[in-house]
């Protein structure tokens, strides 16, 4: 699934929506780069991590702030509240957040999205990355 393909179908992955979202902030001259956490997907699957894409929004009053592109449901509550960081998920034991905010998305994240054309296959091929 790629970004254009959240539009069209009105859902996707964490990956494809904010991959979407920093195109249409670009699009519109607000500076955007792409985020990850480090989460436990057993959710989806037991004792599997995965990465899950955010987006950083350069604010002019605030600097770098992290917004999350997922969408709400009940249990997940990001919002959007300058300067207080209000993401889907706070990090548990083991989980973390990549340091780095990214100009382009993670290779690992693209081949993931190009490659896995269904939801099963994405379950049992969630994107990872052991960097701290």
């Amino acid at each position: 699934m790629i970004a254009s393909d959240v539009l069209k179908h009105r859902t996707g992955w964490c990956y494809a929506k904010s991959h979407l979202l920093a195109s249409l902030l670009r699009a519109n001259k607000i500076p955007a780069g792409f985020c990850y956490q480090r989460l436990s997907c057993s959710e989806y699957k037991d004792d599997v991590y995965c990465l899950h894409g955010l987006n950083a929004i350069y604010l002019k009053n605030y600097g770098w702030y992290k917004v999350d592109a997922r969408g709400n449901k009940e249990g997940v509550n990001a919002q959007f509240n300058p300067p207080i960081e209000k993401l889907a998920f706070e990090l548990a034991e083991n989980e973390y957040d990549l340091s780095k905010i990214y100009d382009k998305p993670l290779s690992e994240v693209v081949t993931a999205l190009e490659k896995n054309k269904t939801y099963e296959e994405m379950i049992n091929n969630f994107p990872d990355c052991l960097e701290v």
